[in-house]
């Protein structure tokens, strides 16, 4: 009995923290420093104009089987935070991807560096997975090796607008769901580093052969059109024709990057909890490719 109550209590509580409903509070919020900047005059439509809809504040953008649609930044940048609110479409999203990233693939095709925020849209039974990645150019081999961290969240994405962003400095990456850090990606060495200045692009579009359980669930245009939401546009950072003494915004209290004590509790609860997915835990993975693995 001496040893049962103390099992029963370590189970106790643990369940109690699993079943939280959201992370425990981040103790500071990193989007709060950085002030909303209208649509047209930190973006500009790339594709898609007419599956793209501007309403006072909010940019909606669709996928049909015409087509889909894309906006990205008019500046290149070579470091900063990027944030916007998304609600997405809800029923059956299968093959479908809706995303906000940094990349310069339209400077180096085929050899480029990207850093993304992606939902994969998924059928009504499951929840939506938002994958966090990296691409770095690496050998320079035109190799494009993936860096994937997903998750499921603690909300509905469906239901209401909810804040995503990433900072990206010299030093790391950081991803924000509502402010809480989700994923750090430290600079460890410069081959495995984005390093060269990108644009922000966000996205809608049908990517059937990859998006919804390794391609299984194809889009399907019985249920178009496929609708992604935007407002709440946040970029602070410094363009690729900025001084050398330019400094992103701080994704912590402190100025001298990292994540605070508080910040990296919630991020273990959300990655304890929610993350799905792991790039360097995946025994099917080429570690020798991913050395800061």
């Amino acid at each position: 009995m001496a040893l049962f109550l103390p099992l029963l209590l370590f189970f106790v509580f643990t369940s109690l923290t699993n079943g939280q409903a959201n992370p425990p509070s981040p103790g500071y919020n990193p989007g709060s420093m950085v002030q909303t900047v209208p649509f047209d005059q930190a973006y500009k439509t790339l594709w898609g104009p007419q599956n793209q809809r501007f309403d006072h504040t909010s940019l909606t953008m669709w996928l049909d089987k015409s087509s889909g649609s894309g906006f990205k930044s008019r500046k290149s940048y070579k470091s900063g935070y990027f944030g916007t609110a998304i609600k997405l479409h809800p029923g059956y999203t299968a093959g479908v991807i809706t995303s906000f990233y940094l990349s310069n693939n339209e400077d180096h095709p085929g050899n480029h560096d990207e850093v993304d925020i992606e939902f994969l849209g998924t059928t009504p039974d499951k929840p939506y997975t938002l994958q966090t990645n990296v691409y770095i150019r690496g050998s320079g081999d035109g190799n494009i090796i993936g860096r994937e961290q997903q998750f499921h969240l603690w909300f509905d994405p469906t239901e209401d607008f909810h804040q995503y962003a990433m900072l990206w400095t010299r030093k790391e990456i950081i991803f924000f769901v509502d402010d809480v850090p989700i994923r750090r990606y430290p600079r460890k060495s410069d081959t495995t580093f984005p390093l060269r200045p990108m644009y922000m692009y966000g996205s809608i579009w049908d990517a059937s052969s990859w998006a919804t359980e390794k391609g299984r669930y194809k889009a399907n245009y019985e249920y178009q059109p496929f609708v992604g939401r935007y407002k709440n546009f946040k970029l602070k950072g410094c363009a690729t024709d900025s001084q050398p003494a330019c400094q992103p915004p701080s994704g912590s209290p402190t100025t001298m990057g990292g994540l605070s004590h508080q910040q990296v509790v919630a991020m273990q609860w959300v990655q304890r909890n929610y993350k799905v997915y792991d790039y360097c835990s995946d025994p099917s993975r080429d570690h020798g490719q991913t050395p800061e693995c």
